[in-house]
């Protein structure tokens, strides 16, 4: 049996925190497969699905054409609000799109900015993981696996952030 890959990143360009991505946790786990299982027919394969982050080359077939990750690796910079144009209309887009854990990206770019990355991903460890148990939870998960707890998860924030 061949070796899993152990290097992920959790910081991506647009601000995401990859750490609480739901392929990420999977792929992790080398459980990519019970992924594909849940869909008939399945949309996808191991391969498309598999992901370190986008700073990273084992990519998620959407991180891997996402455009802000190629703006970001063009200019050079770590993360969005290290550019010149930032904010800019694929942030502002980005961040108002249908998805719940996108609906952070702004403000998760202003706390990198204002506290570093180090700082940042060391507060999102922490905020994507169960308050009761400390078990890590994915963007989605209202309840813990691990202890049943309630978990303050993406929708949740959208709703906070958008009050």
């Amino acid at each position: 049996m061949a070796e899993r890959e152990t290097n992920f990143n959790y910081g991506a360009y647009c601000g995401l925190y990859c750490g609480a991505c739901a392929l990420m946790a999977a792929t992790e786990r080398g459980e990519v497969e019970k992924l594909l299982e849940k869909e008939e027919p399945a949309a996808y394969t191991v391969e498309q699905l598999t992901c370190h982050g986008c700073k990273t080359d084992v990519l998620a077939s959407w991180c891997a054409d996402c455009e802000m990750r190629r703006c970001a690796r063009e200019r050079g910079v770590a993360f969005c609000c290290d550019c010149a144009d930032y904010p800019c209309e694929h942030n502002n887009t980005f961040q108002a799109d249908q998805y719940a854990h996108h609906s952070v990206v702004l403000k998760n770019l202003e706390a990198i900015r204002e506290k570093g990355p180090e700082a940042w991903l060391a507060e999102q460890a922490e905020r994507w993981s169960c308050p009761s148990c400390g078990a890590r939870f994915t963007w989605y998960e209202d309840k813990c696996d691990a202890c049943d707890a309630d978990l303050y998860d993406c929708r949740a924030e959208e709703r906070d952030l958008t009050e």
